[in-house]
């Protein structure tokens, strides 16, 4: 007698099939995959438990019994000015290793949308997993809780960071550094408002130099670009006795060079100036920019290996976030000078 399809407020998943069948999910993840080998009325159980529950596999699910599509996707919101480069450096080379092709998507509409659209995408076929850098809602309530989808949780809809990728407390590491080299007063030039990240570094500056008893003469706010760190420099009066400026990024420390030398002071005899995020172009600006290297590559590849453990159904491993840093001294800091003029 066939047993009636129980009431469900959502797509069922494969933990709902072995439930139904009395077998383990590995039970019916191996039925699915055609491997053979299992007795008759256990195929039989979970044929009906299929049946019964109107389950229909996703792209993952089919692909296993056919053949994988060897793809894996990344998502990004569809319009954003900021891409996480390095973190796509680092999880594009890990799939590449494993044998996989990396696809970069950007995904319109709010987190139900992308949902949407990542279910379908797992469903077509066109790829075996999924990683996204931005929200796409409830995995269980979308029936991907148990599909080869990782959310990093680092980004909100435009790129902006607001995880560990945020985190201001190289900040201190860059204070302590120049207070090592004489520095007692400070001036910041922040980044946007609207990112976290700016707020954090700013916050763990003010800190720092609060707890460290140093002097912070201003921080002016910028936007992240090189124009705001070269008008920062420009209004910096001659008479402030500043010797250290701390940058939100190395473009905005370019601009503050660059603003510097335009007015005749030099860097770093008059004034340090410290960067944050080691691009390429600091090594070979003139003076170079000694700036914060952080490990985003690596968060990349850990990003991809627990995305990759899921498609191969392993013993998921378990996604480390933290991000490593080390401070780049390069020739834009140096010893304060003795004097508090310019």
């Amino acid at each position: 007698m066939k047993r009636p399809k129980p009431p469900s407020r959502k797509r069922p998943t494969i933990l709902d099939v072995a439930a139904h069948a009395g077998v383990s999910h590995q039970t019916v993840s191996r039925f699915l995959r055609g491997n053979g080998g299992m007795k008759p009325q256990t195929v039989a159980r979970i044929e009906q438990a299929v049946a019964d529950l109107d389950y229909r596999p996703n792209l993952v699910a089919r692909s296993m019994r056919t053949r994988k599509s060897n793809r894996v996707t990344v998502v990004l919101p569809a319009m954003t000015t900021f891409v996480p480069s390095q973190i796509l450096r680092g999880a594009s080379a890990e799939a590449q290793a494993a044998g996989y092709q990396l696809d970069i998507v950007g995904l319109e509409g709010d987190e139900r949308v992308r949902g949407d659209r990542v279910r379908a995408l797992l469903d077509s076929g066109q790829a075996d997993g999924v990683l996204t850098f931005t929200p796409i809602g409830d995995l269980e309530k979308l029936g991907l809780d148990h599909t080869p989808t990782v959310v990093i949780g680092e980004y909100d809809d435009q790129m902006r960071s607001n995880g560990i990728t945020a985190d201001g407390e190289p900040a201190a590491m860059i204070i302590d550094h120049l207070v090592s080299l004489g520095h007692r007063r400070f001036v910041h030039v922040a980044g946007s408002t609207d990112w976290m990240s700016a707020r954090k570094r700013r916050e763990v500056y003010l800190r720092t130099v609060a707890e460290r008893g140093l002097e912070n003469y201003a921080v002016i706010d910028g936007d992240w670009s090189v124009r705001s760190g070269y008008d920062a420099a420009q209004s910096l009066s001659a008479d402030s006795g500043v010797t250290a400026v701390l940058a939100a990024n190395d473009d905005v420390a370019m601009g503050v060079i660059r603003g510097f030398q335009d007015r005749g002071w030099r860097v770093p005899e008059d004034v340090s100036v410290f960067g944050w995020d080691n691009q390429e172009f600091t090594a070979y600006f003139n003076p170079s920019i000694s700036t914060v290297d952080l490990d985003r590559e690596a968060m990349g590849r850990r990003a991809m290996q627990a995305l990759l453990g899921r498609i191969r159904e392993e013993t998921e491993p378990e996604l480390h976030l933290d991000l490593d840093c080390s401070l780049v001294l390069r020739e834009s800091s140096g010893p304060a000078r003795t004097n508090h003029t310019l």
